[in-house]
Parts: C-alpha cells; sequence; structure tokens
C-alpha cells in the first residue's frame, strides 16, 4: 500500500482495472484475480522489492562434508540486482506484465517464498490473501496521505530482521468509494 500511495498512477491503473473488470460497486472475488494481471503485476513488484523474509532460511548439505556450509540466500538483493532489473530501487509493476516471472518458486530472480522442498508452506494462502486484501483495499476505498505528506517523501526505509518491516509505519486515510 506504501508503494501504491507512493506512485498514484500506479493506483489509478489498479483501481482503472478493478472499476473495468469488476465494475465499481460490485463485491471483489478471489476468482477475479486471474483477470486481474496489473493487480498481480503490483503484487509481484512488491514482493521483489520488499520481501517478507529477505533471507531465506539457511539450507545444509543433506550429507556429511569435510567442510560446513550453510548458504543465505539474500532475496532483498536479488531483487534490487543491477544486472537481473532495469532500474532496480523504482516501483514499476509494468515490469511484470506479459512476463512469465511468477513468485511461486520457479523463477530465482524472484523468491519472496523461497523454492524447491523449502518454499513456504504458507505460499497458496498467501498469494490468495494478499491479492484478496490488496484488491478490496484499492476496489473499496480512496487513499491519501495526511496532511503535509508528499507522495514522493513518503517515508519508505525498512527495518531488517527475520522479517522486513517498515521503519515507521504508514499512516494513510482511507474514504470509502
Amino acid at each position: 500500500m506504501a508503494e501504491l500511495l507512493r506512485n498514484p498512477n500506479a493506483l489509478a491503473k489498479a483501481r482503472e482495472e478493478l472499476d473495468a473488470t469488476i465494475g465499481k460497486g460490485n463485491n471483489f472475488q478471489e476468482s477475479d484475480v486471474s483477470r486481474l494481471p496489473y493487480l498481480q503485476a503490483i503484487l509481484k513488484e512488491t514482493f521483489r522489492l520488499h520481501p517478507a523474509a529477505p533471507l531465506l532460511l539457511p539450507r545444509k548439505g543433506g550429507e556429511d562434508v569435510e567442510i560446513c556450509v550453510q548458504i543465505l540466500v539474500n532475496v532483498w538483493a536479488i531483487g534490487r540486482d543491477p544486472m537481473i532489473w532495469d532500474d532496480p530501487n523504482a516501483f514499476v509493476p509494468e515490469r511484470f506484465l506479459g512476463s512469465e516471472v511468477s513468485a511461486k518458486g520457479n523463477n530465482f530472480e524472484l523468491l519472496p517464498f523461497g523454492a524447491g522442498r523449502r518454499i513456504c508452506p504458507g505460499l497458496p494462502l498467501a498469494l490468495r490473501i494478499l491479492h484478496m486484501m490488496l484488491g478490496s483495499l484499492i476496489h473499496w476505498f480512496d487513499w491519501k496521505l495526511p496532511d503535509g505528506v508528499e507522495p514522493e517523501k513518503l517515508d519508505m526505509d525498512e527495518k531488517f530482521g527475520m522479517a522486513l518491516q517498515k521503519a515507521k509505519p504508514l499512516l494513510a486515510i482511507p474514504t470509502p468509494r
């Protein structure tokens, strides 16, 4: 939501897509998500820039070896790698439109939930809930920042730990549509 409030054009495009696909005033349903490519792109772009867990769980070799190795995958750095992404620090959902890249662990450039046997077991639920939650918030409310806060100056600093979170919580004002 913070990225959308910081990028009002992306928020407007998402709202236009929702209004055109679902219709203003109609209920947003889980079955609508497959017809909302821009909403899906917004979530992929958010996963790329702000993964919930910046370092995936450590991996250990499955067999005894002489050198003990533990591998940490820095998903946050992969999402901001200029060798993979054009303008890696910018929020550009359009980069995922028409792209086969998914957040389901099949593409090494986007691994917010991990991959392989150790992929997050909550992935299916998370994808359902996040699309529904964000789509509903955009569809049913107009959003604005408090007086005096300009979108381009919104604080996007993050606090790193096992989970990534905004250093200062987002304060936004909803108005029913």
